[in-house]
């Protein structure tokens, strides 16, 4: 027993204060707290006496269900791009599949009647004159050639125009300029001579080359259309008395008339128009030519077993080379 129950008068022990009771109560107290407490860990105690609330979970941000509403949405963009050109290819298949049917019923129907009839130009029947050439572009043509053949044949109506066009403008400048007779009849010739002409000498080159692949039309058509684009810079330029409404005999008709040198500056645009366009679709026929496979050497194989393999060429190359012999030894003897 201690000496505080043994004598309750006495003055209490202070040699330990530690055993006093408020200060064992508060030590114990501590202690439990201290021995819950783990610093190793990410958690915390609860406080006792605090309810607390737990936070709603979620398991996935609110910007995700945008993100996915986007990959949804770009997923099916991309599913109808697909299906989309897969009706475009399908479509392309089928318009080649009906041309392929076409041109073989044309075919057919020209072997059951005995040949093509020509068809150009489109002249009427009762006509003295009947058509030269037979023309469908979409029957002898090859799809991938047939754009650039159908340009090739409107710049040649194009060029048939400003020619047409070109003699009514040195008619107007004709009627206030009398001395512009020569222009007026000059420009009647080029109509009559390089509509034909440029049709025949580059423009069917062009259209059998890519019809039979023949290197040697697309020869052909190069030399003729290189002369043919220097024609077209010539009559743009506009030399007077040369009967072209270039760009020369425009400025000086303005001397003369204004609403005329009008007149003949859009006619000169014109035939500059034709020179740019001659040129482009010069380059764009090259390089077709290019990717075509033809050559030089394709070209001099088809000049010998075409041109001359015929009897007609090979009888008057025979009848010019005895006609230069026999002139040649009469030349000696003299």
């Amino acid at each position: 027993m201690s000496d505080f129950d043994s004598n309750p008068f006495a003055d209490p022990d202070f040699s330990n204060p530690f055993q006093d009771p408020a200060v064992t109560q508060a030590t114990r107290t501590v202690t439990s707290g201290l021995e819950e407490y783990n610093p190793f860990t990410n958690t915390k105690p609860a406080v006792a006496g605090v309810a607390t609330k737990m936070a709603p979970t979620s398991t996935q941000p609110a910007i995700m269900k945008l993100t996915e509403e986007a990959t949804a949405y770009t997923q099916s963009q991309t599913q109808d791009r697909a299906q989309t050109e897969l009706l475009r290819r399908q479509e392309e298949l089928e318009k080649k599949a009906a041309e392929l049917d076409r041109r073989e019923k044309e075919m057919q129907s020209l072997g059951t009647s005995g040949g093509r009839k020509n068809n150009w130009p489109p002249l009427p029947d009762k006509f003295p004159v009947g058509p030269c050439f037979y023309h469908d572009i979409t029957v002898d043509i090859p799809v991938e050639y047939q754009k650039t053949v159908k340009t090739m044949y409107y710049l040649w109506m194009f060029y048939a125009g400003t020619l047409l066009v070109n003699i009514f403008g040195c008619l107007i400048w004709f009627c206030v300029d009398s001395r512009r007779g020569v222009d007026f009849g000059l420009a009647m010739f080029w109509f009559m001579v390089f509509t034909p002409c440029s049709f025949v000498c580059w423009y069917r080159p062009l259209y059998g080359a890519f019809r039979n692949d023949s290197s040697f039309r697309f020869f052909v058509f190069f030399f003729v259309y290189i002369c043919q684009f220097g024609m077209h810079v010539f009559q743009a330029i506009g030399i007077t008395t040369w009967g072209n409404c270039g760009w020369i005999s425009a400025l000086t008709c303005l001397n003369t008339s204004i609403l005329v040198g009008i007149l003949l500056i859009l006619i000169a645009g014109l035939f500059t128009s034709c020179a740019v366009f001659s040129l482009i679709m010069f380059k764009k026929v090259h390089e077709l030519y290019r990717s075509s496979g033809a050559s030089f050497e394709k070209a001099q194989q088809e000049f010998a077993s075409g041109v001359m393999s015929n009897k007609t060429v090979q009888t008057a190359a025979a009848n010019a080379a005895s006609t230069a012999a026999r002139g040649a030894f009469k030349g000696e003897q003299i």
